[in-house]
């Protein structure tokens, strides 16, 4: 049969688009330069920042208000053997502790005394009475007619709720008292139960928490004020601390 039917074959050595193998009409392909790959990541960055940004505008208030409650706890009070009256905020948590006292929830309270700022004892060389926190605590709690009896206070100073609760636990064994109410402010709450949990491990001492009601924290708006933004980024700080070293 005739070839000229059939078209020719190519040989093995020859190239199909000439000598270099390439396609005439192809272009060489750019590699891609640096400055492309940063303008790829800034994109990237930008698309991430504004995807965070819209989530938070629209879910920042739920988010925030949960971090808020997370740090207050509040039991059920009942008849107990010692008001436990943190130191510190003393208008807020002493009017707590007088409202307890006056609704016969315990017959005693227990207030320990703040470390002294700096400078006092120069003030007092120089003759000004500067009042320390548990001497204003004790004040407005005698206002609020609780007799001194009924006041069980702790003179060393305390440098921290670790330091209070065991002041605290001391006392719960040597008088063996088997129920406490803390009374703290509301951002200090959870801090304050597990810090006293741990230092009372016994369960057989029943512990309560009661958030001062006479302070202004809410959990939903706290945010839009500077003190409690403060507060709770502090207190979120100290909960991390007690953590790593295992105080709670």
């Amino acid at each position: 049969m005739s070839s000229g039917f059939w078209p020719k074959q190519k040989s093995g050595t020859e190239e199909p688009y000439g000598e270099t193998g390439e396609r005439p009409d192809a272009a060489p392909v750019e590699p891609e330069t640096a400055s492309s790959n940063r303008l790829n990541r800034f994109k990237w960055m930008l698309f991430i920042a504004v995807f965070v940004y819209v989530a938070l505008s629209y879910f920042h208030a739920p988010i925030l208000t949960q971090v808020g409650k997370y740090l207050v706890v509040q039991h059920p009070v009942e008849r107990s053997d010692l008001i436990v009256c943190l130191a510190g905020a003393d208008v807020e948590r002493a009017l707590a502790g007088g409202d307890l006292f006056a609704r016969g929830l315990a017959p005693k309270i227990f207030i320990s005394r703040e470390s002294l700022p700096d400078g006092l004892e120069t003030l007092r060389q120089r003759g000004i009475d500067y009042p320390e926190s548990i001497d204003r605590v004790m004040m407005i709690l005698k206002g609020l007619g609780v007799p001194e009896s009924a006041l069980i206070r702790n003179d060393r100073p305390m440098e921290s709720t670790f330091h209070e609760a065991d002041a605290a636990a001391a006392l719960v064994r040597e008088k063996k008292y088997r129920s406490l109410i803390l009374i703290t402010s509301p951002t200090h709450s959870r801090r304050t139960w597990l810090t006293f949990r741990k230092a009372l491990p016994d369960k057989e001492v029943r512990i309560a928490v009661l958030p001062t009601p006479y302070s202004q924290f809410r959990a939903e708006d706290w945010w839009k004020t500077r003190r409690y933004l403060r507060e709770v980024i502090l207190e979120y700080q100290k909960l991390i601390y007690y953590s790593v070293k295992g105080l709670l």
